[in-house]
């Protein structure tokens, strides 16, 4: 290994371009030297942001794998769907590989990968950032302070632009799209990560969950709504909903401009009328209410551990502001906070004070990087990669470092709790 890492970007979307750009801010610690997608503006796009040579552009994860190792590592942000099929022929190829969350979408998909993993004697990291967010590594820190954990509740609230865009609208809304249908996998795969990770090891055994979705269904729809809301829907019931494709699109173009106008990103400047146009036979521009979305819209998960204890995760979407919170309970006392305030509350029991415990409250909103909202995923993007990086050159990991065989409980637990909530019945989550 030498004294940096080289890695060939393997799927060039948003996210696998997040991770590769910490190697334009840190060269002497990372080098993009190559990219494989289908897309071949999508490699153009990563040749010039990266000065790669044409030899090191290829069109698919196989036909690199074809090549050889050709350099140290691969960041593989390929779709879902794709991850395990990209994977193997480059874990096998030699390759280490930083690999996007979900790592799999099915258990026969995750014992594959798991099993080519171990077979190969790879290092195989999964993008679990919020663990790097410094807001959740420095709970982390402080859970001794509490003795046995007994209890963990999370919540994510999903912002309704957020949940229209990526998962009523976007990529994740069914099998057709992402491979799987999945909310809790496409999207609380984060939340239960972190559970996993709290409970430092403890092995989760049974799980029951309840969920579905209530509100972006056909029947819900406004009387005599279109299809696609710049095309066929009547402009009184269009301008009254603040779902439409114009109030969430046209009138919010910045956001989400990722997703959204993809197919736009060759244009330097889109107008504004391009955009409209673009809406008008793109996903984005379909009734919110007749996506066919397979999604759910709420869940609930209760998951109890080896050792008795019990930790529960609730999803409520169409909230007007995302958030995520956390409340730890232990013996000796309890954490709680919400990540996007970057501030926690540590109360430890103390029978001699006054109030019968002493309190700390942790704010990680000074200057510097302990900043807790510096960057992408509460400043977690960053120190994802960073920790890789470290990994593969020998130096020692973080406290938050998301290798494949530390996933498998929790996407175990994701995998079972779907099946809970479309049984009904409380299900064994088996080790693997």
């Amino acid at each position: 290994m030498s004294k940096s890492v080289t890695a060939i970007i393997v799927g060039a979307g948003h996210r696998s371009l997040v991770y590769a750009r910490y190697a334009v801010s840190n060269p002497d610690r990372l080098k993009i030297v190559g990219v494989a997608d289908p897309d071949g503006e999508r490699r153009l796009m990563a040749q010039k942001l990266f000065n790669l040579p044409e030899d090191m552009l290829f069109e698919s994860a196989e036909a690199l794998a074809k090549k050889g190792k050709l350099a140290d590592a691969v960041i593989n942000g390929t779709m879902d769907q794709q991850h395990v099929a990209t994977a193997v022929p480059l874990l096998e190829a030699g390759y280490d590989m930083l690999l996007e969350k979900p790592f799999a979408i099915s258990e026969a998909e995750l014992r594959a990968l798991i099993g080519t993993a171990r077979r190969c004697g790879r290092k195989v990291m999964i993008c679990h950032v919020l663990r790097y967010a410094p807001f959740y590594a420095e709970i982390k820190k402080r859970l001794p302070r509490l003795g046995k954990i007994q209890g963990i509740e999370t919540t994510e609230h999903v912002s309704h632009h957020h949940m229209l865009v990526s998962y009523v609208r976007g990529k994740w809304r069914g099998t057709a799209t992402a491979g799987h249908h999945s909310m809790l996998l496409a999207k609380c795969c984060h939340d239960i990560d972190l559970i996993m990770w709290m409970k430092s090891g403890v092995a989760p055994v049974r799980v029951s969950s309840f969920g579905g979705m209530q509100q972006f269904r056909p029947e819900n729809a406004p009387a005599g709504a279109g299809t696609r809301c710049l095309v066929d829907c009547p402009e009184a019931i269009e301008r009254d909903c603040p779902f439409s494709a114009r109030k969430q699109y046209l009138e919010h173009p910045d956001r989400w401009s990722f997703y959204v106008w993809r197919d736009l990103e060759t244009i330097e400047h889109p107008t504004l009328a391009q955009k409209e146009a673009l809406l008008k036979t793109s996903d984005y521009g379909l009734c919110a209410y007749k996506t066919g979305a397979e999604i759910v819209d709420n869940q609930t998960v209760i998951v109890q551990f080896a050792d008795g204890s019990i930790a529960s995760h609730n999803m409520l979407t169409g909230t007007p502001v995302a958030q995520r919170t956390i409340h730890i309970t232990g013996e000796r006392g309890e954490i709680f906070g919400r990540v996007d305030d970057s501030r926690f509350t540590v109360r430890v029991l103390d029978p001699h004070s006054t109030d019968e415990y002493r309190e700390e409250v942790v704010d990680l909103n000074g200057p510097g990087d302990t900043s807790g909202v510096k960057g992408g995923h509460a400043g977690g993007d960053e120190r994802l990669v960073a920790d890789f990086v470290s990994v593969l050159l020998g130096e020692e990991p973080s406290v938050s470092c998301t290798s494949i065989e530390d996933s498998i409980a929790g996407h175990m637990t994701v995998f079972r709790a779907d099946q809970a909530m479309e049984s009904g019945q409380v299900v064994e989550i088996p080790r693997v």
